[in-house]
């Protein structure tokens, strides 16, 4: 008897041709399946005697030689039957099997994800706005290619079939694995242990239960958002793989630059030009920002690049409990004399108070010295 046609297998099959050839034969032949059958446990002793020894290194290198035959091997196994299960006293066990794996199969039955399932990855997108569209929000027309749900199969990855009997267990329901010396059944998780199959991989999405589709979007870009920030579109990216949970669409979002103001946090800048009368005088000053008009009051006295800020006229906080402020840099603009009469105005303002500005110059330089 030859060991390796017992089995199935070529003289240059590797361990896992020979565990996947002793199981298949060993479903199919063992007592427990086929109850007062003596021709099926007789055959399922030469299968497993002939398992033994090929996995055994040392064995089935004396088999190879020739100094060891199939009826020496059979008398190394010493193999008997105790109430379904299979032991044996082979010298050369294989130490990875623990009780924990060995009853895990039989004793784990909670309920599990659906085998497969992965979330959908997420779809990221830009768009570009202006500094006005930003201040206000604005909708933006999106159009995204995602994997979607398959409709031929509901995402499910399979589609009903004629019924048929199912070829992982043969039709019993249960499959059987082989864990050292020890036979275990398990529900065969192809048919959920009907033995039957009533379903077959979907063709559409081969499986996978979901399929390209593309999709036009109206997204709503939240007022105050800032040049970089991302919107989040819940569900909105890849459907998950066999029933996991969708991904979502993340749109980048970029703001132009605006020529008159600049956003720093919260806070809305911007700078004002005013004349020389304005700032010796004072004045009110009448601005325009993106939410509106303001009047700005500029006191009499009042210096170039001299800041004010005006409370709750910036951008709208994150949680928009508050706003931030406007911060006003007003910058003092000469205005073109272009005829006598402003030169002598100037002449002479110059003499009432050019030297006080002189001093008043050299003094803060001095008091700026340690």
């Amino acid at each position: 008897m030859d060991l390796y046609i017992v089995l199935g297998v070529d003289r240059s099959a590797g361990v896992n041709d020979i565990k996947k050839a002793y199981k298949r034969l060993a479903r199919r032949l063992h007592p427990d399946i086929n109850p007062g059958d003596r021709e099926a446990a007789a055959r399922f002793r030469q299968v497993l005697d002939a398992y033994e020894t090929l996995m055994d290194p040392d064995r089935r290198r004396r088999y190879d030689a020739g100094q060891l035959s199939s009826a020496d091997a059979d008398d190394e196994s010493g193999t008997f039957g105790f109430a379904g299960f299979d032991f044996s006293s082979r010298v050369h066990a294989e130490r990875t099997t623990t009780f924990g794996d060995l009853f895990e199969e039989v004793l784990s039955r909670r309920a599990r994800p659906a085998e497969g399932a992965e979330q959908g990855a997420d779809i990221h997108a830009r768009t570009q706005l202006t500094f006005e569209e930003a201040w206000h929000g604005v909708q933006r027309t999106v159009t995204v290619t995602r994997q979607d749900t398959c409709r031929a199969c509901a995402g499910s990855g399979f589609q009903r079939v004629a019924e048929t009997r199912c070829v992982s267990c043969e039709g019993t329901g249960a499959v059987r694995s082989v864990r050292g010396h020890m036979v275990f059944a398990k529900t065969c998780p192809t048919c959920g242990g009907e033995g039957r199959l009533k379903q077959e991989e979907c063709a559409n999405c081969r499986g996978q239960g979901v399929e390209p589709r593309s999709e036009t979007l109206t997204v709503r870009i939240p007022p105050a958002v800032a040049d970089g920030a991302r919107v989040r579109i819940a569900a909105k990216g890849h459907a998950g793989v066999r029933g996991g949970a969708p991904g979502d669409l993340l749109i980048h979002v970029s703001v132009a630059e605006h020529p008159v103001y600049w956003r720093e946090g919260d806070e809305l800048h911007m700078v004002v030009p005013i004349a020389i009368h304005e700032a010796g005088l004072g004045a009110k000053i009448d601005i325009e920002t993106p939410d509106g008009g303001v009047r700005l009051r500029v006191p009499p006295g009042t210096q170039s690049g001299q800041r004010f800020r005006l409370r709750d006229r910036g951008f709208p906080t994150r949680n928009n409990a508050q706003r931030g402020d406007l911060v006003v840099e007003v910058r003092m603009k000469l205005p073109k004399v272009i005829d006598e009469r402003s030169k002598e105005l100037l002449r002479e303002f110059g003499r009432i108070n050019g030297e006080s500005v002189r001093e008043s110059t050299s003094a803060k330089a001095t008091a700026d010295k340690p």
